[in-house]
């Protein structure tokens, strides 16, 4: 499976929590620990605190249908779409740019000519693990960190990170249309909590659509973008709580609380660490994760969405997990693959298809 760039500006950071996505999120260690540059993961969350814990909830009652296997493709949204792919990169093009990162799924040649690859804005060089940094390099001129972009009626700003990220991850674009339609036509506002947040584009999304949006991430800085992305699109009035704290502190809290939501998104990290050592697998800590959002799910929840990147496994693996945390409540899970399709020069012409993660959904009916 494909493993997901570490997103810009994270650090890492505990589990569940967050990883410090690319923006960096998370509560840092007192004494910053020399590591290698983080990943989009890294630059999420904190880790949870192994103390901070409880058991596994003993689930009873049927585990729900299944969808399998369910592959949700997009051929771009907005100002992106991909361009074409080959020789472990991908070109991309994001509103008047165009871009060249490292893409190690894509073992084939390029169906495009080697002089369209040529005419590009940035490209990113350097590091290509998961866990490194590089640079970019503008062939035509210097560019700003910085430049607008829109997705679904959203604006926002992408980014030059280190770590090769843009600031969004279009390929979510299938999961925020569909919570986007489930806010529109619920007919009252929907309570929606975006876990590891990054820079808050699926927030606006499901905020301007008419929903109470919680939106967590460790990571200040990731925050501070998120909330440059709501001033840029003059949405400062929409009802999001931006919280800077460890995801799964938060939802502990929250289930102390009774605290419901009727959607949670969440993308938790392959890996992190927290601000006093702790330390996130996500094959680990998973499990937990998924079993608190289900106690805080209100009872005419819409959906629970889990995606992952950056990890070694089928799909099955998180899709049977989700069946069995949902066990008793009805409904269907439905899991599979996000893939993002080239679409030549004109963003239409379609190509071969590009996985970019794994991704399971509960969805009540």
């Amino acid at each position: 499976m494909k493993q997901r760039e570490g997103r810009p500006g994270q650090k890492k950071t505990s589990g569940p929590s967050g990883e410090s996505r690319r923006d960096d999120r998370a509560g840092r260690p007192p004494k910053p620990v020399a590591r290698p540059a983080v990943t989009r993961e890294a630059v999420r969350e904190a880790a949870v605190p192994a103390a901070v814990v409880r058991p596994l909830m003993i689930r009873s009652g049927e585990r729900p249908t299944e969808r399998v296997p369910v592959i949700l493709e997009s051929l771009g949204a907005g100002d992106f779409h991909l361009i074409d792919s080959g020789n472990g990169e991908k070109l991309e093009q994001y509103g008047p740019y165009r871009i060249i990162r490292p893409e190690a799924q894509a073992l084939w040649r390029p169906s495009l000519a080697p002089q369209v690859w040529e005419k590009v804005d940035a490209a990113f060089t350097g590091d290509t693990d998961e866990e490194g940094a590089g640079r970019w390099r503008f062939p035509k001129e210097a560019l700003g960190e910085t430049w607008p972009l829109n997705l679904l009626g959203v604006d926002f700003l992408g980014r030059f990170t280190s770590f090769r990220h843009v600031g969004v991850f279009p390929e979510q674009v299938v999961h925020w249309r569909w919570m986007k339609e489930q806010v529109e036509k619920a007919g009252r506002p929907l309570k929606v909590l975006n876990l590891f947040g990054y820079t808050g584009v699926a927030s606006l999304v499901a905020a301007a659509a008419g929903a109470e949006v919680t939106h967590v991430d460790a990571s200040k800085k990731a925050i501070g973008w998120a909330r440059e992305n709501q001033a840029l699109g003059r949405m400062e009035k929409l009802p999001i709580r931006w919280i800077c704290e460890d995801a799964m502190k938060f939802i502990l809290r929250e289930e102390r609380r009774g605290s419901q939501y009727d959607i949670i998104l969440t993308d938790p990290p392959k890996f992190g660490r927290g601000p006093n050592g702790e330390v996130w697998h996500l094959f680990e800590h998973l499990p937990l994760m998924l079993d608190v959002c289900r106690e805080i799910l209100s009872p005419k929840a819409v959906g629970l969405v889990l995606t992952a990147y950056s990890i070694r496994a089928s799909f099955y693996s998180i899709h049977e997990l989700m069946r069995e945390t949902m066990r008793g409540t009805g409904g269907v899970v439905e899991s599979g693959e996000l893939v993002i399709r080239e679409a030549g020069t004109d963003g239409k012409t379609q190509g071969r298809a590009l996985s970019t993660s794994l991704f399971s959904r509960w969805v009540p009916k």
